[in-house]
């Protein structure tokens, strides 16, 4: 994309540089995983989960936030291995609500042990 484009363009408040890929094949390799979301641009890392809960996930960091957004539009659904892929934009604020949540809920369960309530 010409960058005078990409300087007028105005994208989404959600839209950033870094991925959360899921529902992805066990077995891909990262190799796998660079040749599919590096047809989008300069990736500058790719994080697969690796344990039980993780297993399947995926962060994708680019260099650039277009990348991203072609990426995102364009992978997202797309068949890996029989999979339907899901990429969204990853959402720190949101991250940062759920372990807030469990913080108030665990000092909540302190305070009825602490008052026999």
């Amino acid at each position: 994309m010409n960058t005078k484009v990409r300087n007028n363009m105005r994208l989404p408040p959600e839209v950033n540089r870094i991925i959360f890929v899921r529902n992805l094949p066990f077995k891909i390799t990262a190799e796998e995983l660079y040749d599919i979301f590096g047809k989008y641009g300069a990736i500058r890392q790719i994080r697969r989960g690796n344990t039980g809960k993780t297993k399947g996930t995926a962060f994708v960091v680019y260099e650039d936030i277009y990348d991203a957004k072609n990426a995102v539009d364009h992978l997202n659904g797309f068949n890996v291995a029989g999979k339907y892929l899901i990429c969204l934009y990853y959402q720190a604020h949101k991250q940062l609500k759920k372990t807030d949540t469990g913080k108030v809920k665990q000092e909540l369960n302190y305070l009825k042990e602490k008052y026999s309530i």
